[in-house]
């Protein structure tokens, strides 16, 4: 383990997207692909959706091919480095689990002989990130093990090219017949992965020629040839982080800050901003020493030093902030309180991972430097043209996120201003260093997260019904306990618009209100969150904001995060995740999980933690394994009228069966109070 590595310190549109624009065969690739392998599903993106999506597959005795950008497994308890697990006392008191997740859980307490090695405050479970990646893959060995699954696994590994068409076999609209990836490895007499940032390898990565750096293999996926079945070879299930094959497909979707109305109305923008999504993080790992430690300023520290700050009054504690996130506690320290917290101060030996807000945060949020490019960006920089996909990504903003999460650390040792706080708020704290080095928590030579942590992502639109004329779509007030008797709805929405929200929070008093016999007045705040017929997983957190920044570049000095971000931010209900916000409009083999399912701007905000994407993925692998059982199309199950789907009921009763909860107890339609779940 070492200190900062001195080479890096050098270092309106509209947001609903219509027709499929990328070629439907396949870009010719600069040489035959080097080989083809068979899926029964095909998992894209191996972060903990795709993990859960690949465990279930597996335990259902199929062919899962798993691709993933890195080479960990695990996305947030591992490459990305947040390995605290995000969790709600509610729904942490009674358990109630994916299966999957709860032996996870078991086999982190089994690893360390406790649950907390870290002796974090913010969870009951942080635990180093490198251990995250060797406990999920374990996992998911012993699931191919014991039913005779085949796990085919493509580390450093990104998709390239889909070759969409008609499946003659069976389903009314397109399927995706094939898939191009490219997975590299280090060329010879070059450092191992893991060297060198993501900035300034993800381009190289999405390249199918060799380079100085990296050797490729160009790797073709197709179905099963044992598995040519009605209506559906395979599926694919997009669980990357950003939403990769939503871009490259142009299914649509959006992108940022939805417009306000009355189903999204503590929306920050009148129009939307596709620019403004939630900001990314590199983490990074820093070890409490019995000694005062040398620490180099970073030549770009003065361009970011202006961005950090405590945040709060009650936050201003370095203590505080190193165990908020703990990893690893060696001896367990001194009790101390501040800002009515409780921990153990950090004693030599301690690591600690860094996530936060007014630290390591990136937050661009402006057409110059957003992190996900919209649709006319990715046409822009060419990367709808045939053979042209990137990553969807700007290169530029991740190194900026690089160099702001290095700025951070030296800010945390050495600094002394605070943005928010003004001075004399901030000390210095010498005696720790920052973890690098292949042998570090996050097993990189520079120490920083393999991955930057994504907030938000690329989301579906979900297909067209009767009740959802514009596309399925989980919104704001379908989860939020939010009082939209407030002056600020009062004042912000025009009365049409208020009459419909406060119609839609009580829908079965709706036609009263919108015709003015009952006032919007008389109607309390929402008592649950929507039920859905065809829930096939849960999540509960709250609407949790770290928004974007209002002016360009993020790191301006006195700059501001966007006015009205956070007015959507507070306390959820338990929450459902229905099949029909996993379902795309177009592609009917395509299964989305993770934080690209059908949920607005708000509502994104609370499906985006540890257990909700494995509640998410463990669905898609179920679903998928499902279909192809029962050679069915998945939204065959949620035709209307959706309650006589005998399918969708055998497909729900198996998720249960699993320990695959589709539902929270004492959630159903006949209880209409769930002040209980805070």
């Amino acid at each position: 383990m070492h200190e900062i590595p001195r080479y890096l310190a050098t270092l309106p549109l509209s947001i609903i997207l219509g027709q499929i624009t990328v070629p439907l065969t396949l870009a010719n690739p600069p040489r035959t692909p080097d080989k083809t392998v068979e899926c029964g599903m095909l998992i894209v993106g191996g972060g903990l959706a795709g993990t859960a999506a690949a465990y279930e597959g597996l335990l259902d005795g199929k062919t899962v091919c798993l691709t993933e950008i890195t080479d960990w497994v695990g996305g947030q308890i591992s490459a990305q480095g947040t390995s605290a697990l995000d969790e709600r006392q509610t729904q942490r008191s009674q358990l109630i689990y994916p299966r999957g997740y709860l032996e996870l859980r078991k086999r982190i307490k089994q690893h360390y002989g406790k649950l907390n090695p870290g002796d974090c405050w913010v969870s009951e479970s942080c635990f180093l990130p490198r251990d995250g990646d060797l406990i999920l893959m374990r996992m998911l060995k012993d699931a191919a093990n014991k039913h005779n699954g085949t796990l085919k696994w493509f580390p450093s590994t990104v998709i390239k090219d889909i070759n969409i068409g008609k499946n003659p076999r069976g389903g009314t609209g397109e399927q995706i017949l094939s898939v191009i990836a490219i997975q590299h490895q280090s060329a010879d007499g070059q450092p191992p992965l893991n060297t060198y940032p993501l900035s300034q390898t993800i381009e190289d990565a999405y390249r199918y020629e060799n380079s100085p750096r990296f050797d490729k293999t160009i790797i073709r996926f197709t179905p099963d040839k044992n598995n040519k079945q009605e209506p559906a070879d395979w599926y694919i299930i997009e669980a990357t982080e950003t939403g990769e094959i939503i871009g490259l497909t142009g299914i649509p979707h959006r992108l940022g800050i939805d417009p306000r109305s009355y189903l999204e109305p503590s929306s920050s923008s009148v129009a939307g901003n596709p620019y403004c999504t939630q900001g990314f993080t590199y983490t990074f790992a820093i070890e409490t020493m019995k000694e005062s430690q040398t620490h180099k300023m970073p030549i770009f520290y003065s361009q970011y030093a202006p961005y950090y700050s405590y945040e709060l009054e009650r936050l201003a504690d370095f203590d505080l902030v190193y165990t908020y996130r703990r990893i690893w506690n060696r001896k367990k320290g001194k009790s101390k309180k501040f800002g009515g917290i409780n921990f153990t101060v950090p004693t030599p030996g301690d690591i600690s991972m860094q996530n936060w807000t007014w630290g390591n945060d990136y937050r661009p949020g402006n057409p110059q430097d957003n992190l996900i490019y919209t649709r006319q960006q990715l046409q822009e920089t060419g990367q709808l043209k045939s053979g042209g996909w990137m990553g969807g990504l700007r290169t530029e903003s991740l190194r900026k996120g690089e160099e702001n999460a290095l700025g951070y650390f030296y800010w945390l040792m050495r600094g002394t201003t605070d943005s928010q706080l003004g001075e004399g708020v901030k000390k210095i704290n010498p005696n720790h260093r920052f973890l690098s080095g292949f042998d570090s928590p996050m097993e990189t030579k520079h120490g920083l997260s393999k991955y930057p942590y994504i907030r938000e992502a690329r989301r579906i639109i979900g297909r067209k019904s009767s009740a959802y004329k514009n596309g399925f779509l989980i919104t704001e007030i379908d989860i939020s306990r939010r009082n939209y008797q407030d002056e600020f709805y009062k004042k912000t929405l025009s009365p049409d618009t208020y009459r419909r929200l406060h119609a839609a929070i009580r829908r079965w008093e709706g036609f009263g209100i919108l015709s003015g016999r009952i006032a919007p007045s008389d109607i309390t705040r929402r008592k649950r969150s929507t039920i859905y017929p065809d829930s096939v997983g849960i999540g509960h957190y709250a609407i949790d904001f770290h928004p974007c920044m209002t002016e360009f570049p993020a790191e301006k000095p006195k700059n501001a995060e966007r006015e009205g971000e956070r007015q959507g931010a507070g306390q959820a209900y338990p929450f459902q995740v229905p099949l029909r916000a996993m379902i795309p409009q177009k592609l009917d083999n395509l299964l989305v999980t993770g934080k690209s399912i059908a949920v607005s701007h708000i509502a994104a905000a609370a499906y985006r933690v540890h257990s909700f994407e494995w509640s998410s993925g463990a669905a898609a692998g179920t679903v998928a394994a499902f279909a192809l059982d029962q050679q069915i199309l998945p939204y065959q199950m949620v035709k209307e009228p959706i309650f006589r789907s005998e399918k969708l009921r055998k497909l729900r009763k198996k998720l249960d069966q699993n320990g695959n909860f589709t539902s929270f107890p004492d959630t159903s339609i006949f209880n209409n109070d769930w002040d209980n779940w805070k």
